[in-house]
């Protein structure tokens, strides 16, 4: 058989089972106020179930370097041993809003053969996120009323029919603007521009394109998931000084170029899952019932072209039971 195929059906539900245990890690704290416990408790329980699995892997996007991280550090080995493959990760995307409780926090996770995801430095990256249908077609280089009319055309819909996804930051002011003056309406995110880009290419969640800077290893996060949807994501690095601009070059990055989804993300073998932990529009968050909890999640493979959603039941008690009902 194909190895694309193995390496995906070896991990399609093995990555699921690293963001479901960092996610339940997660929910106990969430609403408590302290983004630091939030933090430590996802990255010591994904890490946990990641040196559990068949896999030699190598951290191409984690915490931050060695020297700033204590575990899932970029270049970090993990794994019992098994076919070579580079790991993207973010043990909670939204470390801030899961401390106060708020919608739309996840864990996620990207695996590809080596070489197959982009190690991106931690600087913010501009970026266009649309669905499979406008694919393609739009440009950062665009004007952003054009690349509106674009999706809306691709979509069968007019510009004033368009959601728009947007991170609150007052550097968005003027992008805010020119969005609602093309005649489309913004949807401001505090955080979490990951679970934006992936419901962006999911029909029936209510949003259509995310505009804005962000994270860049964000951004190669969403490639993963977009890639194996069909949707596009392009990015330009910003790097914000001197410093990051020579840490950008010396990691053979250009500050010009448009980064394409194939080029965030280029693995011919690529797994995507994500979890939530707290409840937003594409996934439920962890609840909790007398023994046990349940989860929610997405997972993908991009030679499997396959995209499930999990419900799954954790007993989490000897004698624990339940009543499953949807």
């Amino acid at each position: 058989m194909d190895i694309v195929i193995d390496i995906e059906h070896l991990m399609v539900l093995e990555v699921v089972r690293v963001t479901e245990q960092a996610a339940l890690a997660v929910s106990r704290l969430a609403g408590m106020g302290d983004k630091e416990a939030v933090d430590a408790a996802g990255t010591e329980a994904m890490r946990e179930v990641l040196n559990e699995l068949p896999i030699s892997g190598t951290v191409v996007i984690g915490e931050g370097e060695m020297d700033e991280a204590p575990m899932l550090y970029i270049g970090e080995k993990v794994g019992r041993g098994g076919p070579e493959v580079d790991i993207a990760v973010d043990p909670v995307e939204g470390t801030n809003i899961t401390a106060k409780g708020l919608p739309n926090a996840i864990t996620v996770i990207a695996i590809s053969e080596k070489g197959g995801l982009l190690h991106a430095p931690d600087m913010y990256m501009e970026k266009l996120v649309v669905g499979p249908p406008a694919a393609g077609k739009v440009s950062l280089d665009f004007p952003v009323e054009a690349n509106l009319r674009i999706v809306a055309d691709a979509l069968n819909r007019k510009v004033e029919d368009l959601v728009v996804v947007v991170l609150d930051r007052p550097r968005h002011e003027n992008l805010i603007r020119e969005i609602r003056q093309a005649g489309a309406r913004v949807k401001l995110i505090t955080d979490g521009d990951v679970v934006a880009a992936v419901a962006v290419a999911i029909r029936g969640t209510g949003v259509h394109v995310m505009m804005g800077s962000g994270g860049a290893p964000e951004g190669v996060l969403a490639a993963a998931a977009l890639k194996c949807m069909g949707g596009e994501i392009q990015g330009r690095f910003k790097p914000s000084n001197e410093a990051e601009l020579e840490r950008l070059k010396s990691m053979g990055g250009d500050p010009r170029r448009i980064y394409r989804t194939s080029d965030l993300a280029p693995g011919k073998q690529m797994v995507f899952a994500a979890t939530g932990i707290t409840h937003g529009e594409l996934l439920e968050g962890v609840r909790y019932f007398g023994g046990g909890a349940r989860t929610h999640s997405i997972v993908m493979g991009y030679a499997t072209h396959v995209v499930r959603f999990i419900d799954s039941i954790h007993l989490l008690e000897s004698g624990a039971r339940v009543n499953i009902r949807v």
